[in-house]
């Protein structure tokens, strides 16, 4: 009896985007509550404050996992209000272990 086994296993690639979420979004913990979601999920990168009110920053890892912590930027901490949040492809960094907020 032979078996043959589906060639199409996923492979693991690692992306980078950089991301921008606009709303309700300082000042409601939307930084620490980023930080804790990425370390949970296996990404790295950082958040940041920018002056313009909203919460930019950079996120590395497997696709699936940028998915769904794209998804925990789209939902928020509960004290915030997500109005969008925007992302793209970047170039991805090497030698990255943390994810910060800065």
């Amino acid at each position: 009896m032979h078996r043959f086994f589906s060639s199409t296993a996923r492979i693991m690639t690692t992306k980078r985007i950089s991301y921008q979420v606009g709303g309700e979004v300082q000042g409601v913990n939307f930084r620490s509550f980023t930080q804790k979601q990425a370390k949970s999920i296996g990404i790295t990168g950082f958040v940041s404050n920018a002056s313009d009110g909203t919460v930019t920053g950079e996120a590395q890892g497997s696709e699936d996992k940028l998915k769904e912590f794209v998804q925990h930027l789209n939902k928020g901490p509960s004290a915030a209000s997500v109005h969008q949040v925007e992302q793209k492809d970047i170039d991805t960094k090497s030698g990255e272990s943390s994810f910060d907020v800065k």
